[in-house]
């Protein structure tokens, strides 16, 4: 059995310890210590990493796992059984964790405790945590959860209690667990926002976990999604939303509060461009629909189209013409959207063609098709002189 430290002091760094085994896995070699600080796999949180070091040598502790009563170390080199062992955690990946999972309980408990909401799944990864509760949540709810929560950091603050109670004391504790536990169980409790059966690590003080940022919420099946960030990573989150709000702010000269509304204007004012551009590319559609009445085949070329102009440059004139019609917009370099119809026409065969003579891809209807080709101006005509 692996005496497990991390329940005794989640802030435990650097440990001493004496190797038991180790042996060829699939990941690399699996090493058993007699006691050890490294949080395997479980409770929702992931492992932890770090190194060992063993008399001049260090191999990296790359995954750590239970196995029974065993705590298995995944690491890059073997060491000998025997060996004496100094293993250090990868303190900023576990107290990031830490952070999380306190976090995530706090938030849990308090939406538990304010409107009975069970936590029915609970993924914390690399860059944000997801909550899955059974029941919705308005969205005055969701900002008071937000705001209780980082009440309790700032104000609650009680220290972190962790108990192992007996069977008997355990049947009168109001306790939160998805599933029923054999065994020692172990009881985590936040005064005032939550007590759950967690087997992982978690900081001493809330207020070490620092802030709870809810970043969004979803329908989730019967209930609701949250996204969160704690603690480092909502420090990060701020920072990198405070930069880009700086980039916004110079771009459309407005103070730094003022974005969103700066935003709002420069939207209407394009939705205005867009609506005149849209009426003077139907007066150039129109005069060209007139320019080819009655002229058949017509094969065109007209600059900085989106493909949706394209669409309607090309619906005009097909009606007009009397005939196929193929319109294409782009350049040489990065190649031309095409949009190709003819009223009541069979296109497929002709496209097909098109598409492996031009290097092009595109479908669409029997009578109307859309694409692009990777071919200069010069090649498409040709190709539309002998098809």
């Amino acid at each position: 059995m692996t005496e497990k430290l991390y329940e005794q002091d989640p802030f435990l760094v650097k440990f001493e310890a004496a190797v038991v085994s180790c042996i060829q896995g699939k990941k690399g070699f699996d090493i058993v210590l007699d006691r050890t600080a490294f949080y395997p796999e479980g409770g929702g949180q992931p492992w932890d990493t770090g190194r060992l070091e063993a008399a001049g040598r260090r191999v990296k502790v790359l995954e750590t796992h239970n196995c029974g009563e065993e705590v298995v170390h995944t690491c890059n080199h073997p060491l000998e059984p025997g060996d004496a062992v100094t293993g250090i955690i990868d303190w900023d990946r576990r107290f990031d964790l830490m952070q999380q999972h306190s976090g995530e309980h706090i938030v849990s408990g308090l939406a538990h405790c304010l409107w009975g909401c069970e936590n029915v799944g609970f993924h914390m990864g690399t860059e944000v945590i997801t909550i899955d509760f059974d029941r919705p949540l308005t969205e005055e709810q969701f900002a008071t959860l937000e705001q209780t929560a980082n009440w309790h950091l700032w104000q609650v603050n009680l220290p972190v209690n962790i108990t192992y109670p007996s069977p008997q004391e355990l049947a009168h504790i109001q306790y939160r667990s998805k599933k029923e536990i054999e065994g020692q169980v172990r009881i985590v409790e936040f005064p005032g926002a939550d007590c759950c059966a967690c087997c992982g690590t978690h900081v001493t003080y809330p207020a070490q976990v620092g802030l709870i940022k809810l970043l969004s919420m979803q329908k989730f099946r019967e209930g609701v999604r949250i996204e969160l960030v704690c603690g480092g990573r909502a420090f990060r989150c701020f920072s990198r939303a405070a930069e880009q709000n700086a980039r916004v702010s110079h771009l459309l000269s407005a103070k730094v509060f003022e974005t969103g509304a700066a935003v709002e204007r420069l939207l209407a004012e394009n939705e205005s461009l867009k609506s005149r551009i849209m009426s003077l590319e139907e007066s150039r559609f129109s005069q060209l629909a007139g320019q080819y009445a009655g002229a058949g085949d017509v094969v065109l070329f007209e600059d900085g189209l989106s493909p949706n102009s394209l669409r309607r440059l090309c619906d005009a004139v097909l009606h007009s013409c009397g005939g196929r019609c193929a319109c294409f917009s782009g350049d040489g370099s990065s190649g031309y959207k095409y949009a190709v119809g003819q009223a009541g026409g069979n296109l497929r065969d002709f496209v097909k063609r098109l598409n492996q003579s031009l290097s092009g891809r595109g479908g669409g209807k029997p009578d109307f098709v859309q694409g692009s080709v990777q071919a200069d101006r010069q090649t498409i005509e040709a190709f539309f002189l002998h098809p």
